[in-house]
């Protein structure tokens, strides 16, 4: 448990504590996840009744229910998962798509022979159930390694939680640091090839930190910009002080007069600091002593890369670990950075295509949203574009097509605006994924921000609808264009009042997909676009809305907001369904595309986020990202297809307006 005691004065026996607290909830969440995904199937025990154990609310996010139930949560059962060597029982309720709502308490396990136990060891049930599971020993220790990792930063979290209260005044960046991760993965923080690191570089660490900065040969370094110059003259004199580039400047040119003055430069590049032909680019100080020192040792070596030595912002890593916030200059944009870790589903590096293709396409969706009014004055999604982009290659690998793809994803960068620059006075952002947070205190963030809002609980829920969905309806159904809007992926701005007024939307390089199709108000796509983002059905894309939002997302907030708001389930599905009819209803031009994409399917196919994640040893070294969809099992039904839509409360009128970026 080394790594797990922030504070020297905590006692080995609260150490312990924690660890035994983020094991059961992680033993929870691992049995809800894996019955969903029919990984497991609980059997049903005599029906027990509904004062025996129910505890009334959630205390965080597991989930479950019956596959063919879309709307409501039945009464509290029994069940057990049988194993080699005990039974392991729990009570739960379930809940949409078929998701399983453990009671916490309940769950213990009882040995072959003996009395129950307690049940707070999430890697003993898995080498229990590792028949049932049918996971071979290389899958197991793989899975085992992942999982310990991820309650290491559970408990790190444990020690640092707060009320909820004080998670409602956090900046996004601080709240980003306080967030559990990914609410469908069970083992979500595995961070695999940080190591001891991770003390230093995750989010929830809270400790800024310097980037490395290199220059790259323009034979091995490719260069995107927004504003589409071809040099990086401009771009940099907005991230790096004069002081700083004039010493960066001065290292490379210096580094290049020696190796040529000894013969062992290529002569094919200068440092002028007026027009540098190197690409410059910063690098994460992990990466840096752990990958780029020993992968690259030719290139620094020969002056093909140049270490210029580290500036002096500070960063931050958000959510996803490798995109950084500038803690020191708030406006400066976030970096996504390579990291040669594997966190849960790939290993998190930068491809050259992602790095060059970023700026073209923020560069055409902005300019979708600025011609069209629905987006521009009543929507008010805001993509946050991805600016400047930068990757070099490796020449060896590079050679070896079929080599991983993570060694073809060394060295790269994708520079991307901060939400700040969009917020208004009093306006503030935070991640659709930090509206799941509960407090320390046993109180929702949620339940905390409708309180200081003063609407009542529906009204509110109407707002943030009307907030997250018409602006990715109206991407969908009128240009084709699918964003990946998991609760990381949407950031949610707030006005004064702490009302959701509209959404920003993130990652565009790899994750923007299109419908295929005649789609004439797409208009002629720009070439960088038509090459890298891939098309599909309307019907698979499709899944942006209802695996990404609904699933993903609200197949555990409508849970919370039945236990801490009392807005029941099927209400909740009501007010969503409203909202997407209200939008069908203004716009009847578009109905052929409702039905091409049919977001109301009765049923839609299950995402198998975990089965994926689990797929076995080898499966995260294959010579290319997963190109296709997640690993689907099964179908679920779908609430908003089941639901008559509801009247929807008038939405509170709106008391801050909008700024457009500086």
């Amino acid at each position: 448990m080394t790594g797990l005691v922030e504070d020297p004065r905590t006692s080995a026996g609260e150490t312990a504590a924690r660890w035994r607290q983020a094991g059961r909830a992680l033993l929870v969440r691992l049995l809800a996840e894996l019955a969903y995904e029919e990984l497991i199937t609980p059997l049903t025990e005599p029906e027990i009744g509904p004062a025996a154990g129910r505890s009334g609310r959630v205390t965080s996010p597991p989930d479950i229910r019956p596959a063919d139930a879309a709307i409501g949560r039945g009464p509290v059962h029994a069940y057990r998962v049988p194993t080699a060597h005990a039974d392991y029982r729990f009570q739960a309720r379930r809940g949409t798509f078929g998701s399983w709502w453990i009671e916490p308490a309940s769950v213990a396990r009882t040995p072959t022979a003996g009395a129950d136990q307690a049940a707070d060891d999430p890697v003993m049930f898995l080498r229990e159930a590792q028949s049932l599971l049918g996971w071979s020993d290389p899958v197991l220790a793989d899975v085992i390694r992942d999982l310990l990792a991820t309650q290491a930063a559970d408990a790190r979290l444990l020690a640092g939680a707060r009320p909820a209260a004080r998670l409602a005044d956090l900046s996004l960046t601080d709240l980003e640091g306080s967030q559990s991760g990914h609410p469908c993965l069970v083992a979500n923080k595995g961070r695999i090839g940080f190591a001891a690191a991770v003390e230093r570089y995750s989010p929830e660490s809270h400790r800024p930190f310097r980037l490395v900065w290199v220059a790259a040969h323009p034979d091995l370094a490719v260069w995107s910009e927004l504003s589409g110059q071809p040099s990086q003259v401009g771009f940099l004199a907005q991230e790096l002080d004069e002081p700083v580039r004039l010493r960066f400047a001065e290292v490379l040119r210096a580094t290049l007069a020696e190796l040529a003055s000894s013969g062992s430069a290529r002569p094919a590049a200068t440092a002028d600091p007026a027009g540098p032909v190197y690409v410059w680019l910063p690098v994460h100080p992990w990466q840096w002593e752990n990958v780029v020192v020993a992968l690259f040792a030719a290139e620094l070596a020969t002056g093909r890369l140049v270490h210029l030595g580290e500036a002096p912002d500070r960063y931050v890593p958000m959510q996803a670990v490798r995109t950084l916030a500038n803690v020191d200059r708030p406006r400066r944009r976030n970096v996504k950075l390579a990291l040669m870790i594997r966190n849960t589903l790939v290993w998190r590096g930068m491809s050259a295509a992602d790095a060059l293709a970023g700026p073209p396409v923020s560069r055409w969706l902005l300019a979708l949203c600025a011609a069209d009014p629905f987006l521009r004055e009543v929507s008010g999604l805001q993509p946050l574009p991805e600016v400047a982009g930068a990757a070099v290659s490796h020449s060896a690998y590079e050679a070896l097509p079929a080599a991983p793809y993570r060694l073809h994803e060394l060295l790269g960068v994708i520079w991307r605006e901060p939400v700040d620059a969009y917020l208004a006075e009093g306006e503030r952002a935070r991640s659709l994924a930090a509206l799941l947070m509960i407090g320390s205190d046993g109180r929702s963030l949620l339940a905390e921000l409708v309180a200081r809002s003063g609407q009542e609980p529906r009204v509110w829920l109407r707002a943030l609808f009307t907030a997250l969905l018409p602006g990715l309806l109206h991407f969908l159904y009128r240009y084709g264009v699918a964003f990946t809007p998991h609760g990381e992926n949407v950031l949610c701005v707030f006005d004064a009042e702490q009302i959701p007024r509209r959404i920003a939307i993130k990652d565009f390089g790899a994750d923007v997909e299109l419908v295929d199709g005649h789609f004439p108000e797409r208009g002629p796509l720009p070439a960088a676009v038509d090459e890298h983002c891939r098309r599909w059905p309307g019907r698979e894309l499709a899944h942006a809305v209802l695996s990404a939002v609904f699933a993903g997302h609200f197949r555990y907030f409508s849970v919370l907001v039945a236990d801490h708001l009392e807005v029941d389930e099927e209400e909740f599905w009501g007010l969503v369904r409203a909202t997407m009819d209200d939008y069908h209803a203004r716009f009847p031009e578009l109905a052929a595309r409702f039905g091409e994409v049919d977001l109301l399917i009765p049923r839609f196919d299950r995402v198998c986020l975990n089965r994926e994640q689990f797929a076995g040893a080898g499966f995260h070294d294959r010579p290319a990202r997963d190109g296709g969809f997640d690993l689907m099992r099964g179908t679920v039904a779908n609430p908003v297809a089941s639901v008559p839509g509801r009247p929807i409360p008038p939405a509170p009128p709106r008391r801050t307006g909008r700024t457009e970026s500086t």
